[in-house]
């Protein structure tokens, strides 16, 4: 496996951070050859609080179990977790959702069942809802993994601040997936999110702002 290291720019301002994270894959599926990314801005803490939240985009796919999943009416009222990632990257989107995986099984059981964590696929060909499934399922049965079209994740992936790029088939039949690497906090008590983590953020720390986030609670 190949891995290299690449510095992407990270812009916080008042409302929205950017971080993207360079991946590659290999044309046959598999989780080798990659390359991932980070840089991130200094903060007193893991969370970014956003100081005008965003609210959900309006954005209706198709879930992992081959149903349509309507992301603001299906999550009203939930603290949510949102991340745009692929199932084929090999670092960055696997580490950070087995560390949410890990900070949620600490929470009480009925804190477990408000929270909704979604997955959206930045490489919605290859993440079908079957692939989706088997990813996300060996961390939490209760991810919410979506897929569709490329276009319409785009769009509400930069409705949020969060830059995605359509995967790239490079000359060694490798494919790079560029994307942001932020996980938005959605408050159930207005459906907006309020704290943007940033990728590194550890599972002891989203254990500890997790019950902050159920409760619309700033850290």
């Amino acid at each position: 496996m190949r891995t290299t290291v690449k510095l992407g720019a990270a812009a916080v301002t008042a409302s929205a951070a950017l971080l993207l994270s360079a991946c590659g894959g290999s044309s046959s599926g598999g989780d080798s050859n990659a390359a991932a990314v980070v840089s991130a801005p200094a903060s007193q803490g893991p969370g970014v609080s956003l100081d005008t939240p965003f609210a959900k985009p309006a954005l209706v796919l198709t879930d992992n179990h081959g149903k349509s999943f309507d992301l603001v009416k299906q999550t009203a009222g939930h603290p949510v977790l949102l991340y745009f990632g692929y199932t084929h990257c090999p670092d960055v989107c696997p580490t950070t959702m087995s560390d949410i995986a890990l900070a949620k099984s600490k929470l009480s059981a009925a804190d477990q069942a408000k929270l909704q964590v979604v997955f959206v696929s930045s490489d919605p060909t290859r993440d079908t809802p079957t692939r989706l499934n088997s990813w996300l399922g060996a961390m939490d049965k209760s991810f919410i993994g979506l897929t569709g079209k490329f276009s319409t994740i785009q769009a509400a992936a930069r409705s949020l601040g969060v830059g995605i790029d359509p995967p790239v088939k490079e000359k060694d039949g490798s494919i790079t997936v560029t994307h942001g690497a932020e996980v938005l906090a959605f408050w159930p008590k207005d459906n907006k999110a309020h704290v943007l983590y940033m990728s590194g953020t550890t599972a002891d720390q989203y254990a500890q702002a997790l019950p902050k986030i159920i409760r619309s609670e700033r850290s």
